[in-house]
């Protein structure tokens, strides 16, 4: 009877979270206060940063410690200028680690050379250095893959546990991967993401497209003696055992991620495609060579209905109206999977494919900015990930100045996630406001008790609300110190901060005047 009624309780409980979630509001926000209105965007802005071949950071192989450190902080104020949020960092391109880890070697793009130490601890200074922006850090992983280039595992470095386990791997193409239907193999690759959560800050662990490889004409993915080992008795179909193979990664590393710390997302971005509508009638209406279903064996459904995901940013790398595989057709379809879901749906966007790209609508300067805009018509689309940052300073088609003059010419909130926990902490505390030559600085006194991980601040403007103009990073210490550089010495300006943890989740404000 006790279990019983526990259980009625506890579906009693889901119901009850879920209609209050489905009220949450989803986009931009606006909402009233007793002293006026405090307008602010709550928006996914996340840009990619990629190290696999150096394609992002570092600018290459083998630099001094410092030289790689001065490069990451201009990437990351170049991410701030543009009023973006959160940056997605791949710490482990190849199953090795920008970072001490005892999953993988240190990684040759940090020094040329696989394990051979860099002298520092890029993870923990790139953490450390996008905090101070109050920018939040994604840090991404490939779960499977071993090498690039090549199959052979007398070239990994000595330290490498693909050596130690020659038998976990497999080879297809002209890479070596972690065997994905090898059960030692997926702990050990869920031990290592492990391993970064509990180790370092991060606020989310990323991972993107790759899980099984993509399918050569003709060439099989040699894993049948693996599916007779550990797959046949309970499936059918090897294409059955493969797709479960990565629902029992994903599922795995969500538990071990909250299991470490419950406030870290966890998030993918995969393939813009789930399935064709020929090949199931719940699919899209696209016509794409290549699915996540069928091809890479990555089960996206199953992740968003099982809840073993925070957030699925689809990477949809095609224009408004292409016709194997609409933009506006996919951000549709993919909006009606997260629908009453726990979980946010951000849009990967190809500013890769910027001017770059056969077909012609890229070669159209409103064609990003038309993606952007279509994606703030829905309420289930929070957001936008883009790829990747070398691309946007490139400045294809001026993409960079739309995206800093007009598209994210103010900041944003990232949208909370009512579903991980914590209540809004309490009002912060403005110790003083006060105005210097080169604008006014407020300083917001710490409480040990406040869950607070974030400040907003908001200044009255002439329409007679308060406009968002910049959210910060709580500082170390017992005072957070937040310059406003854009007021004139001989006017008066109100202020009202509000108070955010690591989720999101927003205080009432406090309000301030100055002189």
């Amino acid at each position: 009877m006790q279990i019983m009624l526990k259980k009625i309780s506890i579906m009693f409980l889901t119901f009850a979270f879920m209609c209050v979630f489905l009220l949450i509001p989803s986009s931009s926000l606006a909402r009233p206060l007793m002293n006026g209105t405090l307008e602010s965007s709550r928006e996914m802005r996340a840009v990619w940063v990629a190290s696999v071949y150096n394609l992002d950071w570092p600018s290459k192989k083998g630099l001094p410690a410092q030289e790689q450190k001065r490069e990451f902080i201009h990437l990351l104020d170049e991410i701030k200028a543009m009023n973006m949020n959160a940056v997605i960092m791949q710490i482990k391109p190849t199953a090795d680690a920008f970072y001490p880890s005892e999953y993988g070697p240190w990684s040759e793009y940090l020094t040329g050379t696989q394990g051979k130490d860099p002298g520092y601890d890029p993870l923990a200074f790139m953490v450390e250095e996008a905090h101070k922006r109050g920018l939040e850090f994604h840090a991404w992983f490939n779960p499977y893959r071993i090498t690039m280039n090549h199959t052979d595992l007398s070239r990994l470095s000595a330290d490498h546990p693909a050596k130690a386990h020659p038998d976990w791997t497999i080879a297809y193409g002209n890479q070596l991967y972690y065997n994905p239907g090898i059960p030692d193999a997926q702990k050990f690759i869920v031990g290592g993401i492990a391993e970064v959560v509990k180790n370092y800050d991060i606020d989310a662990v990323h991972m993107d497209d790759y899980f099984y490889p993509n399918k050569m004409a003709g060439v099989p993915f040699p894993d049948q003696e693996t599916y007779e080992t550990y797959g046949k008795k309970a499936f059918t179909h090897i294409e059955d055992w493969r797709r479960d193979n990565v629902n029992q990664l994903v599922r795995q590393i969500n538990e071990a991620v909250k299991k470490e710390k419950p406030y870290v997302k966890f998030g993918i971005s995969p393939f813009g495609v789930w399935r064709n509508m020929k090949d199931d009638p719940t699919g899209s209406n696209t016509t794409a060579g290549m699915t996540n279903y069928d091809d890479l064996y990555a089960d996206t459904r199953q992740w968003i209905q099982q809840h073993n995901i925070d957030y699925v940013a689809p990477q949809i790398y095609w224009s408004i109206g292409f016709q194997a595989a609409s933009y506006d057709v996919l951000t549709k379809w993919w909006s009606h999977e997260v629908k009453g879901e726990p979980v946010h749906l951000y849009i990967g966007q190809a500013t890769y494919k910027i001017n770059q790209n056969s077909d012609p609508a890229w070669s159209d300067p409103e064609e990003y900015v038309r993606q952007i805009k279509l994606n703030r018509q829905s309420q289930l689309v929070q957001g936008s990930m883009h790829f990747s940052l070398k691309d946007i300073n490139r400045n294809p088609l001026k993409i960079k100045n739309r995206l800093i003059e007009e598209t994210y010419s103010k900041p944003a909130i990232i949208p909370e996630m009512p579903w991980l926990q914590q209540k809004a902490p309490k009002k912060p505390i403005i110790h003083a406001v006060n105005k210097r030559e080169d604008g006014a600085v407020l300083r917001i006194q710490h409480d040990p008790h406040s869950t607070a991980s974030y400040y907003a601040v908001y200044r009255l403007s002439k329409k007679g609300t308060y406009e968002l103009i910049q959210t910060v990073r709580k500082e170390k210490g017992t005072m957070t110190l937040v310059k406003d550089l854009s007021v004139h010495q001989k006017k008066t300006y109100t202020y009202k901060v509000t108070a955010l943890n690591r989720l999101h989740h927003e205080s009432k404000p406090s309000t301030k005047k100055v002189k």
